[in-house]
């Protein structure tokens, strides 16, 4: 069995704009420990305002994207030394997760094989979701005697309704990509050699658009789905006017080309950011 320094528990590399980042324990079929969750914060840490990433995907090396937490290292290891260190073990987990969700540049979760229980967290975490047909869904917590915690039972509610949610959870039976994707957890489910390229054209879709837009679109998204339709409608005003302000000449340049050049149609495709400021 690989021991693994912490370091090289995720591995990842910047290719053309898109920071390709993988959980690296593919020996455990990528389960989270509490050395990957640390180095997975110090990763997204590294990679969130650099200028030559503009999307980032999370996928897994070798046959699984995440079997979910260790239960060696993450659950007996970690309650061994107590309450502290039980607390201190989520916060690793829950708090890159949580980074993720508010991440300032797009996520795309590429779900390559095995996901379960914690890795639902993730899952969630990312803006968008691509599975390959025959990757393995599974909320297993109910096999071996613990509720899904972790948000996990949160994210199968939000997503997949009550129903299913409570077949999935409480029977602990698992489900393929093609499932997954007509439950919505994620957007589509493809061939497994056709993932990547998928991931690839949505990515540069996401590249071509205005990163102040996007990053104020999904905060919008995520935001007022738990509010009121008036708390939302008030919150998407001043979320506009603080976008506006923050580069408002995207905006004009937008109009421009659409107004006065011509050049593009919104509905069909993004303006050209390449001209802004030019």
């Amino acid at each position: 069995m690989t021991d693994r320094s912490e370091t090289e528990t995720v591995a990842f590399d910047v290719q053309d704009g898109i920071a390709w980042v993988r959980f690296n324990r593919p020996e455990k079929r990528n389960c989270m420990s509490p050395k990957l969750n640390r180095q997975m914060g110090r990763v997204l840490d590294e990679l969130e305002f650099r200028e030559d990433v503009g999307v980032l995907v999370l996928s897994g090396e070798g046959s699984a994207w995440s079997a979910g937490m260790d239960l060696k290292e993450y659950f007996r290891e970690t309650e061994a030394q107590g309450l502290a260190g039980t607390r201190t073990a989520q916060r690793e987990a829950y708090g890159w997760w949580r980074r993720l969700r508010w991440y300032q540049k797009p996520t795309i979760a590429m779900v390559n094989g095995w996901c379960f229980g914690g890795g639902y967290g993730p899952l969630f975490g990312c803006d968008l979701a691509f599975a390959a047909e025959t990757a393995t869904f599974g909320l297993s917590e109910i096999n071996w005697g613990i509720l899904p915690g972790g948000g996990a039972s949160k994210v199968i509610a939000e997503l997949t309704g009550f129903r299913r949610a409570m077949y999935h959870a409480m029977m602990g039976e698992n489900i393929d990509g093609k499932t997954a994707a007509e439950w919505g957890l994620v957007n589509e489910a493809l061939p497994l050699d056709a993932l990547r390229d998928r991931v690839e054209q949505v990515a540069r879709v996401l590249l071509a658009k205005n990163p102040v837009a996007l990053k104020a679109t999904k905060d919008a998204i995520r935001r007022v789905r738990e509010m009121t339709y008036d708390n939302a409608e008030d919150y998407l005003i001043r979320a506009q006017e603080a976008a506006n302000s923050f580069d408002n000449d995207g905006r004009k340049e937008g109009i421009r080309q659409f107004i006065d050049e011509k050049s593009y149609k919104p509905g069909l495709a993004a303006y050209d950011k390449a001209r802004q400021g030019a």
